[in-house]
């Protein structure tokens, strides 16, 4: 029989209320225990989805005055029995409520573990799980709207779909080895490449927006380059708004990372300033500089600073050639031009910016989130892919169906091209949860808090 848990579902700090959660087949004992209703009949009936006041007691010690909710098997989060205990917010409190729980027969909760259950009793799939996680670690509100999005069901069900189309496919190929004597092989081998080419079309639908998901949800590793002065380290401050790293006029003032978070038009940039690139003399600030150049392999985006009223340098050009697909040019200290016509050599696009006015930081913005949503500067709430375990197992599936594809192409015997299928079938299944290693779920679920 499998255990009841207890644990609290709210954090254990000084608050105005805690809730302690019961899950599994003696829940109901454990709360017909210690649970004193002030209206008896009430209680009797014990209405689903209720709340009932009462006292909570340790054999006749009172604990504390509590309301109690009921949630029954099945239409509960983990489809089980679930009661949660709400008490007063202080930590002593719960803890002994929490620990007659114990006493009483309920087992401490692994973290995840009330999630973990609802995933095995089919309450929420692999990917849905992984939402909650999520949505709970979500610092924009479109990771949260992108959490919430596939915590409903809209991205498990186009998987679903995908995962049926593939099923359908190995039915059609079986179908075709246990009949072999009709002979209508040209037309079933024309029907197939149909079949498989549909199930790689949507494939490759669900795989191009998983790089602006796996954004939304991670954020983007954003390195703030250029020459020393150029005002790589006021952009920080007025992206953060707050005084993080040290601005003055002298060259060389960082001379390692900075490195910081900041929510820019609901995407994450984690923002990383760095040393000054250009010929130094100093031991130290070339180690900065090195690890400047170093910084700039890893980041998804660069954001290259230069002066308005200093000529391009060589450093600035190696940057922007070297990584321009990454680069977003930004042209400080338009403020110091005196009618200029500011041009701006073997460089198409760039931002014409003034941290010292403010200019420029809407249209810096517009860039990200063009590049992020490919081109389309809107919110993302569609259901997207959005962590490397999905993206994963669905590249791998999308291998395994292009390979069917080959296979069919050079006239393969079919239980060969049923070898890819089956394979195909094999990851998304993995992805859904509907074929998963135990171990891959200890790691999914041991991410979780303990309560959720």
């Amino acid at each position: 029989m499998e255990e009841t848990i207890v644990a609290p579902a709210t954090a254990m700090g000084e608050a105005s209320i805690h809730i302690i959660r019961l899950s599994g087949p003696d829940s109901a004992r454990i709360i017909g225990e210690c649970f004193v209703p002030k209206s008896k009949e009430r209680w009797s009936l014990q209405g689903n989805f209720t709340l009932y006041l009462g006292t909570f007691k340790d054999g006749e010690r009172v604990l504390d005055e509590v309301l109690i909710s009921k949630m029954s098997a099945p239409n509960s989060f983990t489809g089980e029995d679930v009661y949660e205990i709400n008490c007063h917010g202080g930590p002593f409190i719960a803890q002994r409520i929490l620990n007659t729980c114990l006493r009483h027969g309920a087992h401490l909760a692994e973290p995840g573990e009330f999630s973990k259950r609802a995933f095995l009793n089919g309450k929420l799939d692999l990917v849905q799980a992984e939402a909650i996680i999520d949505l709970i670690t979500s610092k924009t509100e479109s990771s949260a709207d992108l959490a919430l999005s596939q915590l409903s069901g809209g991205l498990s069900k186009q998987i679903m779909d995908l995962r049926e189309k593939i099923l359908e496919i190995l039915a059609f190929i079986e179908a075709g080895i246990d009949f072999p004597e009709d002979d209508v092989e040209s037309l079933d081998r024309n029907a197939l490449n149909y079949r498989i080419e549909k199930a790689i079309s949507i494939t490759n639908d669900l795989l191009k927006g998983s790089k602006t998901g796996k954004i939304l949800r991670e954020g983007l590793l954003t390195v703030i380059a250029g020459r020393p002065n150029v005002g790589k380290s006021s952009l920080l401050n007025a992206l953060l708004k707050e005084e993080r790293a040290i601005v003055t006029d002298i060259p060389g003032t960082t001379r390692d990372e900075i490195r910081e978070s900041v929510n820019v038009g609901g995407i994450l940039l984690q923002l990383v300033d760095t040393a000054g690139i250009w010929e130094s003399e100093d031991t130290v600030e070339r180690i900065g500089i090195e690890r400047t150049w170093a910084a700039l392999k890893k980041a998804d985006l660069i954001i290259l600073v230069i002066q308005a009223n200093v000529p391009f340098s060589e450093e600035e050009l190696t940057i922007f050639q070297t990584y321009a697909e990454k680069v977003i040019v930004l042209v400080n200290k338009i403020d110091l031009l005196n009618n200029e016509i500011l041009s701006i050599n073997n460089i198409e696009h760039w931002i014409p910016f003034s941290v010292l006015l403010h200019q420029g930081f809407d249209k810096l913005e517009e860039e990200i989130k063009r590049r992020v949503y490919q081109g389309e500067v809107k919110n993302y709430s569609e259901p997207l892919l959005s962590n490397a375990r999905q993206i994963s197992s669905l590249e791998h599936s999308y291998t395994a169906l292009q390979q069917a594809k080959s296979s069919l192409n050079s006239l393969m015997p079919w239980d060969i091209i049923s070898i890819d299928i089956r394979q195909a079938l094999q990851y998304i299944s993995e992805l859904t949860g509907h074929n998963v290693q135990e171990s891959l779920l200890e790691d999914i679920f041991s991410r979780f808090c303990i309560g959720k």
